[in-house]
This record gives structure tokens, sequence and C-alpha cells, in this order.
């Protein structure tokens, strides 16, 4: 591969100073003090606490890594917490009101913190050092971690015990461990609240809904509250009242982690990215106003270069220049990288994408607006300040165009599909669908532009579906009960790529063998070399200077016009055929024309184990042949195709692909 573009160091002046903020967003993990007179929170990777009313919140750790998942002790004197300073989580342990901070676990595993025995003696946290996770105790004062229950196959987590009987209240599905966010679940692997004795061997299902019940909370008096989505398929705080859960917030947002003071007077958790307190005795929630008063370390100017840290970029439709995100910010150069510019946005908002318009000096970008990223606009050159498209509370992302970029599809929240028109900035929604809001592949326009391509779930499984923007018509062009992933349309419109495992499910472990297909819209006849023979003996008239000019003009005008994609909906699973390797895992097909070649760029690790940038080439009359683009160990990659160049994004860096030289 050539890599014949190199971005020039770029040292960017920052300027670190102490600063209050109010109403503080990206707090986490909130616990309270047995008196429930004090909130501890996490906050930028360190522990806080605050009043529970509100006021300046006093920082408590200032570790390397990040404190995580605190836990105050009934008795009031003990903060235990979860840090990831030496790489993997471990279990700490410090005294409330300050002082020596001494490290309980050292597996590498993963252990997090989740309650404390009511004699303030013993520790409970979730660990993967045996099986998937489960729970293990750890003395206060340290010694050697022991399992809680002994079986392999359990998952308990979210442990808490009940003072008045000692029974141990659990969650045991991966939907209440691995995939706690995902609301409106309803099947087999539903969490619900249990309880187990070791005493006395009894064990009892307290919930039974279908849904998700889990993340149990209880107070000394052995007052149970849990968070559940039966009300309106959003987290909300219930307590469960005998065997029978009675609502206490009706939010039409989640609630995240609730935790009950141990004297049962107030409940805090995590709501909109910030933090609310419940009030058990009025049944009243409020939202107490944290002051942050943020003290670096150095007053001093701070420099940075982009080199190996730019996460998005795009070419402009000349070709001359480039924008790119680093480290959050924005940025522009010429396509060499030689001169670079800022294109300045509000510090404390990140950008997370960027694209050219068609006219060559607007930009479209997404960047943090109130927690979540929306679409925005600028001027390259600063003939026009920065425009908002967008204010969703949920996040705007992954950007593409139709051909003349005068449309663009992109993804919104966790189900729609938008379309922007770029000359009056408005959206519309086209699809609602099961998106899920995580792990999307991108949604992208045929060749024709009739067509987007984009990607759903259909039981828990990924299937591939194409939108028609004439009729409003969803063809499900995939539909087997295993995932398909990353479509792509070939730049004649014939064919789509994508990756996926033929023979096993990706839920709930994942992919596991993926390949790359290639899938025929239509009934197609590969190309008969008896025509190429038959080409040999045509005679060829000379041709006047007035008709080479024609021919030009009509070769120029074909170039141009957009190859038609038709799809026939009939046995398209048949018209299936594999094109990478038979051995390792192979994601994310892009494919590329050149002449009467199709390079079909991916990821793979079937040489040696590690993931790299391969491509297949397919050529008439030639058997497929796969080779090494890059030796780079890479988790994905970033493409954009132009005229004359094609520009790729890879370890943090932008450079020049030739494909043909490769």
């Amino acid at each position: 591969m050539k890599l014949s573009l190199k971005l020039t160091t770029l040292l960017f002046v920052i300027t670190l100073f102490s600063y209050a903020q109010n109403n503080t967003y990206f707090t986490i993990h909130p616990t309270l003090t047995p008196d429930a007179d004090y909130i501890i929170f996490s906050y930028e990777g360190d522990l806080w606490k605050v009043a529970t009313d509100g006021g300046n919140a006093l920082r408590l750790t200032a570790m390397q890594g990040d404190e995580t998942y605190p836990s105050v002790s009934p008795d009031g004197k003990w903060l235990a917490f979860t840090s990831n300073q030496y790489g993997n989580d471990d279990v700490y342990i410090m005294p409330l009101d300050g002082g020596q901070i001494e490290q309980l676990t050292f597996n590498e595993a993963s252990d997090v913190v989740s309650s404390w025995s009511w004699d303030s003696k013993t520790i409970y946290f979730t660990s993967d050092r045996y099986n998937s996770f489960t729970t293990y105790t750890i003395d206060r004062t340290g010694g050697t971690p022991k399992r809680l229950f002994d079986h392999y196959f359990n998952t308990v987590h979210n442990v808490v015990v009940n003072p008045t009987n000692e029974d141990i209240f659990f969650n045991e599905s991966w939907e209440s461990g691995r995939f706690a966010h995902r609301k409106r679940y309803k099947g087999d692997y539903n969490p619900d609240i249990k309880s187990y004795n070791l005493k006395t061997k009894k064990y009892t299902k307290h919930t039974t809904y279908r849904g998700k019940d889990f993340g149990a909370t209880i107070d000394k008096s052995g007052k149970i509250y849990f968070m559940s989505d039966r009300g309106n398929d959003q987290y909300n705080l219930y307590s469960l009242e005998g065997e029978n859960a009675k609502e206490l917030t009706k939010f039409n947002t989640s609630i995240m982690w609730p935790k009950v003071s141990a004297n049962g007077k107030k409940i805090v958790f995590r709501k909109d990215y910030q933090i609310y307190v419940y009030d058990v005795a009025s049944g009243k929630t409020n939202k107490p106003a944290i002051d942050i008063f943020i003290n670096n370390t150095t007053n001093k100017t701070t420099s940075y270069n982009v080199k190996g840290n730019i996460t998005y970029f795009d070419v402009s439709p000349d070709e001359k220049k480039l924008a790119f995100v680093s480290r959050g910010r924005l940025f522009i150069s010429d396509s060499k990288g030689k001169f670079t510019k800022e294109i300045q946005t509000n510090d404390n908002e990140a950008i997370k994408e960027v694209k050219w318009l068609s006219d060559n000096k607007t930009l479209a970008y997404s960047k943090s607006y109130k927690g979540y990223y929306n679409w925005f606009t600028v001027s390259a050159d600063g003939s026009e300040k920065e425009k908002q498209l967008s204010k969703d509370a949920m996040n705007n992302r992954q950007l593409t165009f139709n051909s003349d970029r005068s449309k663009a599809v992109y993804l919104k929240g966790r189900n729609e599909i938008c379309l922007l028109d770029m000359k009056t900035l408005k959206s519309t929604t086209i699809v609602n669908d099961e998106l899920w809001g995580f792990y999307n592949a991108n949604p992208y326009f045929s060749p024709d532009d009739k067509y987007i391509v984009y990607n759903a779930y259909r039981d828990f499984e990924t299937d591939i579906f194409v939108y028609n923007t004439d009729t409003k018509q969803i063809i499900n062009v995939t539909n087997t009960k295993v995932s398909e992933s990353d479509p792509y349309w070939s730049p004649d419109g014939k064919y789509l790529y994508f990756s996926s495992d033929r023979v096993n499910p990706g839920y709930p472990y994942g992919t596991e063998n993926a390949k790359i297909y290639q899938m025929a819209l239509d009934k197609y006849d590969e190309p008969y070399k008896i025509d190429k023979v038959n080409e040999l003996f045509e005679e060829k008239k000379e041709e006047k200077e007035s008709d080479k000019k024609e021919k030009d003009k009509k070769d120029e005008k074909d170039a141009k016009e957009k190859p038609a994609v038709h799809i026939n909906p009939t046995n398209m699973m048949d018209r299936l055929t594999q094109i990478s390797p038979r051995f390792g895992q192979q994601f994310s097909p892009i494919a590329v024309k050149s002449k009467d070649k199709t390079y079909i760029l991916y990821t793979s690790d079937h040489s040696e184990g590690t993931s790299q940038l391969w491509k297949t080439t397919i050529e008439p009359f030639e058997n497929n042949k796969t080779e090494r683009v890059s030796d780079k160990r890479i988790g994905g990659y970033q493409l954009v195709i132009g005229e004359k160049n094609n520009y790729i994004l890879i370890d943090g860096n932008i450079n020049t692909l030739n494909l043909d030289n490769n």
C-alpha cells in the first residue's frame, strides 16, 4: 500500500484552568451515606462527595485511571470502590473521612464492587475470574476472595443482603449483567428479582414479569426497591410490597442503578446523565444542583499533535481539501496535509463526524449538545457561522450522502433512519425499526440513489433491508435468523456485499465465524469468452474528427450516468457467493471499482490471527485474488472514494490508497 499522504504534525495549544460546573452532566454510579446526608459519585474518573441537597462537591480520589462503583459501609466508616489504575478493575477501600487507600484484590480479571454486608466486615463484588461473571466476597481487611455460589454456570450479580433475614438478593441474567442499558427485552432471559438464604437453603423468585426487573437495593428495615421497565418501557423505580411491585416513579426517560440509604430515607439514581434523589416519605424526586470545581494539576499551556489520533475524516468533492476530527476537535487542511487549521467550536463539546457539502466550503458535522450528538454546519472559510440543524435528545450519527451530495441519510436514536435534504437542511424520518442505537452499520444510497440499504434487528439478529425512496417500500433481503451485517453496494449496482456467519446466530455471544458474501440482486449472466474472441474480428471504420469528439462526449456522459439498480426479491439467498478466505473472520466490506476490476476491501484475521486490511480482486475471466493491503493490526478503517484518488484512515492516520499498484 502506498502511504503517500502524510499529515504534518499539528501542535494545538490548550490552556487549562480551574472552573466550576453547575448541574453537572455525566456523573455515574451515585450512592448514599447511611444517614442519607451525602452522595458519593464518580465523575471524570474520580470519586466525589456532595450534600444530598446539592452544593460544592469534594473530590475524594485522584488516582491514575478511573475510580467507579462506590459503596459506603453500613456503619458509615468505609468507602469501597473499583479502580483500574493498573489496567484491570480491582477492589479498593479507604476511610470515608479520608486516609490511606488500600487495594484488596489483585487478580487480572475485572472485579467490580456490588455492596457490603450489614456488619460492615465483608464486601461483595462481581468478577469474571472463573466464569463469565459471578459474585465473590472479600474481607474488609483483605485476604483471599471467596466465591458466593459454587456452580460454574451461575452468573449471580447485583448482590445485596436483606438485614432482617440474611436473604441474599441477586440477578443472574446477562440482560441485567452485560446488557443492563437495553430496555424492552421480553423473553426467556429476562432478569427477575431473586433471593437465596445460605443458612436455610431457601430460594425465592420475587418477580415474574416477562421483562426486566433488576438492581435491587435494601434499607436496614428490609424495604426492597428495584428498577423495572414494566410500566412504560422505561426503567423506573419500584418497591417490592410482599410479592407485588409498586410503581414509585413514572419518568419518560430511564433511571439507572438506584441506591437506597441505610436509614431508608432517600434513594439516589442516575437519569438523563445527571443525579436525582427520591424522598421516600414524600414520594417526590429532585435534582440537586452540584457544583464541581476542576483544579487541574497545571496551569501551563499544553500542546498535542494529531498524528495517530485522527478518528474521522472526509475529502472535499474537488479533492483539494481535507476535514478531519482529532480528540473531539475539528480541523481542515489541504489534500497533502501541509497546511492545517482548526475550526473553532465549543471546547466543552466533542465533534464525532464531519462531511464536506457539494459547495466545497461548507462542513456538516455531529457535535455533542446537552449530552447527545446533533447535526451542525459551518463554513470552513469562515464566511458563515455555525448553524445547528437538530436539537434531539438522542444521538444522530453515521451520515452518508447520495451521489451528488444533495441528500443524506443518517441514524437517529434507537430506531429511526432519517433523510436530510442538503438544500433545505430539513430532515424527515423514513424508517422506524429496531436499530438498537449501538454497533450500527452505515446506511448507504444505491449507485442510482433510488434505494437505501441498512441493518435492523429481528429476534436479536441483524437482517439487511432495502428502502425504496420512490415507493417507500421496504424489502428484507435476508431474513434468515442469523446475522448479516455491514451491507455495501457494488459500484455497478448489481450486488450487495456483507459479512455473515451462515451457520451460527450472533446472539448472545457475538459473531464467531463471519465471512464476506456477494449477493446478486438479480439473475445475471457472466460474460462469455467467445464474445471477446468475436471482438477481435470486428472491423472499425475510421472516424472523422467531429465523430471522435461526439463519441468522447457520449463516453463522458455515459460515465456520469448512474447505473440502474434492479432488485429481484425472489430467492435472493440462493444467489450468494463467498468471496473471502475460508479461515478466520472477515468484517466491514467496501467495494471499489477500477476499470474492469472490482476490489472488495475488508478486515480479516485469517493470517496469524491478527486483524488486518485485505482485498479480494474480482475481474472477468480471472480467478478471484486475495491479498493483504496493510500489515498493521486494525480494529476498523474508513475509506473515502474520490474521482482521482482513494483515501483511507487507518491506525489514526490518513493515507492515499492505490489499489491497482498494491
